[in-house]
């Protein structure tokens, strides 16, 4: 393979073909990528969990990565109903548009069709999944998805009085092309 500037083509992380690349007159990668990834392609990864102290319910977040670079990563996100995720900010941007159910970010709603843009550094949340059906996301990061807590006592507080308890993070294993440190720590749940 040459090492000239082009297009690398992946369908669901396979290289399919290289193609020349554009001079946008900008600083960028030599060899863009062109990815195609079918959601169906991507397995659901459990990476968060809580239990209810009464029912003995699990809730969970689930997500599908479809793409985790360096760069960026893009998720398919399906919170289970009451699913309770502490305030917290990112050290990157983070956009999450809501593809089905509802969520409520702190005391604004968010039902499906809406879009929230969290810039780096800002602060969102609690953010909880409509206690019915739960929601469906669509979500990305630029550079790191890392998250930053702001509230620890008051999220603890959230979910006494929620009567849900945290459970250990589910272990997983990143996807090969994964980088970064996302899912070696708090994912706040």
């Amino acid at each position: 393979m040459s090492d000239d500037p082009c297009t690398i083509i992946t369908i669901n992380g396979e290289e399919v073909a290289r193609c020349p690349s554009a001079d946008t007159g900008r600083a960028h990668n030599p060899q863009p990528r062109l990815a195609i990834v079918h959601e169906a392609s991507v397995p659901w990864t459990e990476v968060i969990a809580q239990e209810n102290v009464d029912t003995g319910a699990r809730r969970s977040v689930h997500e599908k990565f479809i793409e985790w670079t360096g760069q960026r990563m893009v998720v398919l996100g399906r919170y289970d109903p009451g699913m309770i995720i502490e305030r917290h900010a990112h050290k990157s941007d983070h956009l999450i548009y809501v593809l089905e159910g509802e969520l409520a970010c702190g005391e604004y709603p968010c039902p499906r069709g809406t879009l929230i843009v969290l810039e780096e550094g800002a602060v969102f949340g609690p953010l909880i999944a409509d206690a019915a059906d739960g929601c469906l996301l669509f979500e990305t990061w630029l550079d790191t998805p890392e998250p930053v807590s702001v509230d620890k006592p008051g999220y603890n507080q959230l979910l006494a009085d929620n009567r849900h308890v945290r459970l250990p993070n589910p272990p997983f294993t990143p996807p090969q092309h994964a980088r970064g440190n996302f899912g070696r720590g708090d994912r706040f749940s």
